[in-house]
């Protein structure tokens, strides 16, 4: 039973290597988020997967800096979207392990997508910024 038609779905794109770490990451959590596991595999699933250097930078990858809004409410939010153990909603980092953080993952500016939260309802999300951090490496 799917709630979420992936016709409904933007494109999204990932970083190789941010796409082979998610995947170990969400298999490690199947049993403690089984939600946040099969929606998170479901994305690195149908993503389209670039070298680092080549993923476009309006493009929400680990560690950017979104700003998007819940369409619903019109409230804008803008967090980091880190891994858990950097995780920290009062400072501004949401986990990709978390409903929202795995529906932000890949989508660009601009793009919306309707995407279930904590309780199970759909919200739509649009992103309105995306900014990266400065890599080392």
């Amino acid at each position: 039973m799917k709630s979420i038609k992936a016709s409904r779905r933007p494109p999204i794109h990932m970083i190789d290597t941010e796409a082979d770490a998610l995947t170990d990451l969400a298999i490690a959590a199947e049993d403690r988020l089984p939600q946040v596991n099969e929606l998170l595999l479901n994305e690195i699933a149908r993503a389209t997967i670039h070298a680092a250097g080549r993923i476009p930078g309006n493009v929400v990858t680990m560690h950017a800096q979104v700003r998007f809004v819940d369409e619903a409410s019109g409230k804008e939010y803008s967090y980091e979207l880190t891994y858990p153990k950097d995780a920290d909603i009062s400072a501004g980092r949401i986990s990709i392990l978390t409903p929202v953080g795995a529906g932000l993952i890949g989508l660009r500016e601009g793009q919306s997508i309707l995407w279930p939260d904590r309780d199970g309802h759909e919200r739509a999300l649009k992103i309105v910024q995306v900014s990266q951090k400065a890599q080392n490496g």
